[in-house]
């Protein structure tokens, strides 16, 4: 009892730095959705600056999830090499360079180099700053600074309206995908002053700067730091070896095209395709001038942020199959109802308002089912030796997904017509519905030992957790 009392104060005077150093590696989340989100506000100005193409814009929107791709795939490497922190440092320079490329830019190929460039940061940290928060946050508070780091996306998001909607009054595209390099010199500079990630440390066989790093981040709490130092030392006793793992387990390579499935799933319920491209949307809806359609945005991502923050509270309540059946749905339905307003015209100031209600309404849906669920639901089915090669293969694969969504959606309208594009988009999410009951797990309140000791054992995948 003693113990416990002494180390109270020490927690709770640590927990401060703790949030501190968390939400300065969050900033990688905030730059992540600054990229997804301020190319739609700049997009209609760069259109009229450069005279491009549908085709060329797809390139310009799908660049960035290109580079991302690689970014993702190499992200392991880097962070075993140069550590967690080091890599994630990096990254902040590239997003630097990239967004100042890009504001500078004087031709549209110079426009899509720069935009692969920020591609390349923007994956490597997708894949590096959870793994860093995962490492330094003290167990009863790493859920949450994980699912900070996933709210600091939507943020970021948000954010990029915002800015948008103020530089669109003076058509300043430049200044919008330049503003994204403050939040990244912030990060670089705070990256600096951030200790090194424990586990990495310890995977160096640097076991004293471990222990010295623990104590600062534990307060000073000696029974805590060598109740972690053993945990870490026996997590380092497992043998990683995912490529070998997928070549010889069939049940392994069934967990790692689940996690590849999910991503498709996520990717083509259409949430990025009205990330990208919302002021074309709602220009189609009726909204005319750019000013008008970048608040319509605004909209759009402060819904989507207030319902992260739902989906945070109610993830480990109400489990990862129900919110995916409700989300799948109402994005279906919203679809549809999208399909049927483009078919049979939008006049009127009530169905401007009431298409604005409908991608209100399914960016909220895919903000508390499919955002986090598919990125859960991707860590949990992949057994201990095989984690990092599954989770680095779902999300090569979200990236790719997603640059095929950024490719293609000004090539659906115009090929198959406003209506018809929305309603492919409702045939897949409802689609979705009969693949989650068919495939997809319940795993909320399963252990992953349990998990993973089902899935070894050849049980059917939908029933390797509750």
């Amino acid at each position: 009892m003693e113990d416990v009392t002494a180390s109270s104060p020490a927690k709770r005077q640590n927990r401060p730095m703790i949030y501190v150093i968390g939400a300065i590696a969050a900033l990688a989340g905030l730059l992540f959705g600054m990229d997804i989100g301020v190319i739609s506000g700049a997009l209609p100005f760069i259109e009229k600056e450069f005279s491009v193409s549908d085709q060329t814009q797809e390139i310009i929107v799908s660049a960035m999830m290109f580079g991302a791709a690689f970014g993702a795939a190499s992200g392991g490497y880097l962070s075993r090499r140069f550590g967690r922190k080091i890599t994630l440092a990096v990254s902040g320079v590239v997003f630097i360079g990239g967004a100042l490329l890009s504001a500078l830019s004087w031709s549209p190929q110079a426009l899509i180099g720069a935009r692969v460039l920020l591609g390349l940061a923007v994956g490597i940290s997708s894949y590096i700053a959870p793994m860093y928060l995962s490492e330094i946050a003290p167990e009863r508070i790493r859920g949450t600074l994980i699912s900070f780091y996933q709210l600091m996306i939507m943020g970021g998001i948000l954010l990029a309206y915002l800015t948008n909607a103020a530089f669109s009054y003076f058509g300043g595209w430049r200044w919008m995908l330049g503003v994204i390099a403050i939040p990244a010199v912030i990060l670089v500079v705070g990256m600096i002053l951030l200790p090194r990630s424990p586990r990495w440390l310890a995977s160096a066989g640097r076991n004293e700067e471990t222990r010295e790093v623990l104590m600062q981040l534990r307060g000073g709490n000696e029974r805590e730091v060598d109740a972690e130092m053993t945990r870490i030392e026996e997590s380092l006793e497992v043998e990683h070896a995912g490529w070998s793992l997928f070549r010889r387990s069939p049940d392994f390579r069934r967990s790692v095209g689940l996690g590849m499935l999910l991503q498709f799933m996520q990717q083509f319920t259409g949430a990025n395709v009205i990330l990208y491209y919302a002021p074309r949307i709602l220009e189609l809806a009726g909204y005319g001038s750019e000013t008008e359609q970048l608040w319509g945005t605004v909209v759009i991502g402060l819904v989507m942020t207030l319902a992260t923050l739902i989906a945070i509270k109610f993830v480990d309540r109400a489990g990862r199959k129900p919110l995916l059946y409700i989300g799948f749905t109402v994005m279906g339905l919203c679809m549809i109802l999208l399909g049927v307003l483009y078919q049979y015209g939008l006049e009127g100031a009530f169905t401007k308002y009431f298409a604005l209600g409908l991608l209100g309404t399914f960016v909220v849906s895919y903000a508390m089912s499919a955002a986090p669920m598919v990125w859960i639901l991707c860590s949990e089915i992949q057994p201990l030796k095989g984690r990092d090669f599954g989770v680095s293969c779902s999300t090569v694969t979200n990236w790719v997904a997603n640059m095929i969504i950024g490719a293609t959606f000004l090539t659906l309208l115009n090929t198959l017509g406003n209506a018809y594009t929305f309603w492919l988009y409702a045939a897949l999410n409802l689609s979705f519905i009969a693949i989650t009951l068919l495939l997809v797990p319940e795993t909320k309140g399963i252990s992953l030992e349990k998990i993973e000791q089902r899935l070894m054992s050849g049980e059917r995948l939908r029933n390797i957790g509750t």
